[in-house]
């Protein structure tokens, strides 16, 4: 299938094969700066809020007298609507204003940041964590549509998503730390009165400098909305926000009780029922909420395979490597954030990096090298021993790998949303950032649980790790016959 692509005389062509864009400046005007400061901030808040309560539960549950099994709700009431809602909230930024549909869920997470800081019982904390993660269904994908659509295809473009990239798995990790120190110091309410001040901030900016983007189908005489809008696909968008509801649920359970239990089975057969009668609803629909042909596209299709793998083997590397430095080398919860802060560091050292190395060898050739390192140096992790001098390893391993880490992120996200059009951009950002949602949820509940249940935890994370980095390196084989790398360039 022919890949399209859009062009401009702002937007240079790129290989159809992912060669480089060797033309065009890099160079952000003043505006452009602060249009990717107040993008890029709201995505660091929503990727803090992944991690920061982490540290904080046991401190959380004594405090609102939850017990020990109830405590994974606090992560689970934020994932569900996270990731339940990201593709219909894209579709309806693309129909209804991403601006407008930003900014109310930026002002809808502020506000639920505010009630889970001052909860007084489990119900109304559970709220806000549900309040927040709806806030977030919003804020991230049309967070990233106004970035793709405002930054062309080409230099600039892959200058704000390599921005944006390295914030993102910066916040996670500074999220990690900070949750830790934040609680030692100020209590577990720091830690969520910590993302109402960045919503505090970054909303009473947002609306001066973000443009309205209503697709020009859309728009009458002058830019007017005119009346007769395509209607939202209903079918579609109950089925794929039921499925991943359902989905997001049975593996955020199983993560904590196995997948013997009754309702872990039950939703997960009716999230791949639901999602499977979502693929029958669009071939159907006259307006799909998800485009079938573009799920055809390779760029669409092995991108978001792509992200998928590294963010979810990624998540349970660092997942299995908590478990690793504190319950065998028995280090404490701070000097297992001085490990992953380390990470972080050089995560934005990777960041500054990828564009350069996108504009020489292009994003898909990126991608595939990307998935490649971080394959093989997770791999190098399992000469992890008992003996303390293996934290050594471990830091430098899990940082190298990290770097690769955020190549593909960026990467993935570049080759995943080439060639759209603007008015569809919308929908692919929805499942680029879907990818990510699913990808942070599924990796630790299929492979952190063998470290979990295994009587020696060494033996664990060793199978853990050994099953991640062949994942990740059968995936970058995959991902660049998909792209058809390996084919002469014409």
């Amino acid at each position: 299938m022919a890949i399209e692509t859009t062009t401009s005389p702002t937007a240079p062509v790129r290989d159809p094969l992912g060669s480089a864009d060797t033309s065009g400046s890099t160079r952000l005007s003043t505006r452009d700066k602060l249009v990717l400061f107040v993008l890029c901030a709201a995505q660091f808040m929503v990727a803090l809020d992944f991690s920061v309560l982490n540290v904080a539960l046991p401190a959380l549950g004594t405090d609102l007298g939850m017990s020990t099994s109830a405590l994974q709700w606090a992560v689970t009431a934020f994932a569900l609507p996270s990731g339940g809602f990201l593709l219909l909230f894209g579709r309806i930024g693309d129909l209804y204003g991403r601006r407008r549909l930003f900014l109310t869920g930026l002002a809808l997470f502020g506000a639920a940041s505010l009630l889970a800081t001052f909860a007084w019982d489990p119900a109304s904390f559970l709220t806000g964590r549900a309040l927040q993660g709806l806030g977030a269904a919003a804020i991230v994908p049309t967070g990233m549509s106004l970035l793709t659509t405002t930054f062309p295809e080409g230099p600039a473009r892959d200058r704000a998503l390599g921005i944006s990239g390295t914030l993102l798995s910066l916040g996670f990790t500074i999220g990690m730390v900070a949750g830790g120190v934040l609680t030692d110091a100020l209590g577990w309410r720091s830690t969520m009165g910590l993302l109402s001040v960045f919503a505090v901030i970054v909303l009473p900016l947002a609306p001066g400098l973000l443009p309205e983007s209503l697709p020009h189908s859309l728009k009458g005489m002058g830019g007017a909305p005119i009346p007769d809008r395509p209607r939202l696909d209903v079918p579609g968008a109950v089925t794929v926000t039921g499925g991943l509801l359902s989905l997001i649920y049975a593996l955020s359970t199983a993560a904590d009780h196995g997948f013997a239990r009754t309702d872990v089975v039950t939703t997960l057969i009716a999230g791949l029922l639901l999602l499977a009668a979502f693929v029958a609803v669009e071939s159907r629909a006259h307006a799909p909420l998800v485009s079938l042909p573009m799920l055809r596209r390779r760029t669409v299709a092995w991108g978001n395979l792509g992200g998928l793998v590294t963010f979810s083997m990624m998540s349970t590397v660092v997942f299995v490597l908590t478990l690793y430095l504190q319950d065998v080398l028995h280090l404490s919860a701070f000097e297992t954030g001085l490990v992953f802060g380390v990470q972080g560091a050089l995560s934005v050292v990777a960041g500054s990096l990828t564009p350069k190395v996108i504009g020489r060898f292009g994003a898909r050739r990126t991608l595939v090298g990307s998935l490649a390192g971080q394959g093989a140096l997770v791999a190098t992790l399992l000469g992890l021993n008992a003996h303390t001098w293996s934290v050594w390893l471990a830091t430098a391993a899990v940082s190298l790998a990290s770097m690769f880490h955020l190549g593909a992120i960026i990467s993935y996200g570049l080759t995943a949303t080439s060639g759209v059009p603007d008015e569809e951009q919308g929908l692919a950002t929805g499942l680029v950032t879907s990818t990510q949602q699913i990808g942070l949820t599924v990796g630790i509940p299929l492979l952190g649980v063998l470290a979990t249940t295994s009587d020696d935890l060494l033996a664990g994370v060793h199978t853990v790790l050994a099953l991640d980095a062949a994942i990740v390196l059968v995936a970058s084989v995959l991902v660049a016959l998909g792209l058809r790398l390996t084919q002469p360039r014409v």
